[in-house]
């Protein structure tokens, strides 16, 4: 498997044959001669329409890297550098890279780089190396302050809440294991069987399906409403599937929507992981990577190819303005195994130490194993009723008190915030204007854990510690534990209990607040809150209890 190249198009040819002559090019607006990265039909700025192309030196700041250990193409093997670098002549805009010609650990945010040209048929990939002169250039800027994101929320437009016309009625969850090799057809029907009948109702009682993402993409679910309704005949009034959501439980919120404005009584929300299976058949042969040798992302041809790669260059902008450490991140991954081992459908379950944690192999850093979800098959579901329905129905109704959604900075992965994981602060803000409810008066955090990452973002846009504060809270683990400050991921998350993308963590949020959770249980929980994705558009959710 060779990586992937550019698909060059009318756009963005220009800037991937740019190096044929050894010049970078950049698009300009010429209204306002701001840079735009990636290029666009309009600039984001002035929102002119005058749109050209502009030499530039090629000089450029290095704003963040991380070394990759664990994927890899033959014209491109570990360990190699993965970078984001600033240009001079406008430091907004951000170049996903890779830094050659130079031992990695002498590399330094900071230092100056320059543009130089790699040819793969026709495609000449601009990727840089030291400038050799020690000097340092100026670093980009957040667009937005971490600490001032609230600050452009929008106050909501009413006092009617949409959240408070619908209630959580039903969970259910399929078998969760490693490669189980059964298609993920069967573990949706799975969870959503045990989901529906966990509500009290049937099949004939649905109204209204959805999902995230939808289409079967790498291996990551059974192919969306349609594969469903083919195998049950539920005939919904209802439907919605795709990724441009609130993250992966974005399903959900956009039942409650649907609920809310009558178009549907009982809502089944689902989302399947087939990953551990689909890897699996690749490696014999029998299943194939989706997509073919050209790509539209911008990083993956520098072998940027996971999420891994774009978190941790935001996780070592945290540890240089912050000091935050391995040790840091750690602490999260102890906490996550230690409630994974009260926890008997948790997939990974053994004690874990920090010297585990830290001589764990790389994948990139500063990110190692245990920094990682795992890959698993497994599916989880979950019924959204009208409230009015749900106080009659045989479980105790868990019931929305606040979303948030608002995206506030850019989505493209390599040009938002740079010290947290992008689409956190924004949505965590909002959420709190939606509600009079305080992190203080929460009593379980289920956020959302792809990597350790993930979680330090949250806690610290949520305010369960201050911006830049996780290295204090963190230490030594006492204050997400379940008898802490604030218990996180108390089913094992996904760093333990295995990757559901996110429904995983509401499904233990209403088990928590119904106090069916056994061991694992956190005494008088009333309040919980839910984070769902980053990076994409993500989403929070902020359920309680009538008591």
């Amino acid at each position: 498997m060779t990586r992937p190249l550019p698909e060059l198009t009318v756009l963005n040819e220009f800037f991937w044959t740019a190096g044929a002559d050894g010049v970078l090019r950049i698009q300009e607006c010429r209204d306002c001669q701001a840079l735009i990265h990636p290029p666009q039909p309009v600039c984001r700025y002035c929102r002119g329409r005058d749109m050209g192309v502009r030499d530039v030196s090629g000089k450029a700041t290095l704003s963040a890297f991380t070394v990759n250990h664990r994927f890899g193409f033959p014209d491109l093997p570990p360990p190699y550098v993965v970078a984001q670098v600033a240009l001079v002549e406008d430091p907004r805009v951000r170049l996903t890279t890779n830094i050659i010609d130079c031992d990695p650990d002498d590399l330094k945010i900071g230092q100056l780089v320059e543009v130089t040209f790699q040819q793969i048929e026709d495609v000449w990939l601009p990727v840089f190396r030291p400038s050799g002169d020690g000097l340092t250039g100026p670093l980009p800027e957040d667009e937005i302050a971490p600490q001032d994101f609230a600050r452009h929320v929008a106050t909501p437009l009413t006092t009617d809440k949409f959240e408070e016309r619908s209630a959580i009625t039903g969970i259910g969850a399929s078998k969760l294991g490693r490669r189980l090799m059964v298609s993920p057809l069967s573990l949706t029907i799975d969870a959503c069987e045990a989901a529906v009948a966990d509500a009290g109702l049937t099949f004939d009682d649905i109204d209204g399906l959805a999902t995230y993402p939808g289409l079967d993409v790498a291996g990551m679910g059974e192919g969306g409403v349609t594969a469903l309704e083919n195998a049950l005949g539920i005939r919904p009034v209802w439907i919605n599937g795709g990724m441009d959501t609130f993250g992966p439980a974005g399903s959900i919120i956009s039942a409650m929507m649907a609920v809310a404005t009558g178009m549907a009584r009982h809502v089944l929300c689902f989302r399947t992981l087939w990953e551990a299976t689909f890897q699996q058949l690749m490696k014999e042969g029998r299943a194939f990577p989706p997509g073919g040798p050209r790509t539209n992302s911008w990083q993956m041809p520098f072998g940027a190819m996971s999420a891994a790669h774009t978190l941790a260059l935001n996780a070592q902008r945290h540890m240089d303005r912050y000091g935050t450490t391995r040790e840091t991140l750690g602490w999260i991954a102890l906490n996550q195994r230690a409630n994974a081992a009260l926890n008997p459908t948790a997939i990974y379950r053994d004690p874990m130490t920090m010297d585990d944690y830290l001589n764990a192999r790389l994948i990139t850093t500063p990110f190692g194993l245990y920094d990682c979800d795992v890959p698993c098959d497994g599916a989880v579901a979950v019924v959204v009723s009208a409230v009015e329905a749900a106080r009659d129905m045989p479980r105790k109704p868990v019931y929305f008190e606040a979303v948030g959604t608002q995206i506030v900075e850019r989505t493209d992965w390599d040009q938002g915030t740079l010290t947290h994981e992008p689409q956190v602060l924004g949505q965590a803000a909002h959420l709190w204007t939606r509600t009079s409810l305080r992190p203080e008066d929460v009593d379980v955090a289920e956020l959302y854990d792809g990597f350790t990452f993930n979680c330090l973002s949250w806690l610290e846009a949520l305010g369960f510690c201050g911006i830049g504060e996780a290295k204090d809270f963190l230490d030594g683990g006492r204050a997400i534990a379940r008898d802490g400050v604030i218990p996180l991921n108390t089913h094992g998350g996904q760093l333990s209990h295995g990757r559901t993308h996110g429904m995983g963590l509401v499904h233990e949020a209403v088990t928590q607040l119904r106090g069916d959770a056994g061991e694992r249980q956190v005494p008088g929980a009333r309040v919980a809150v839910v984070s769902s994705g980053g990076l994409t558009p993500s989403g929070v959710l902020l359920l309680r209890t009538d008591e």
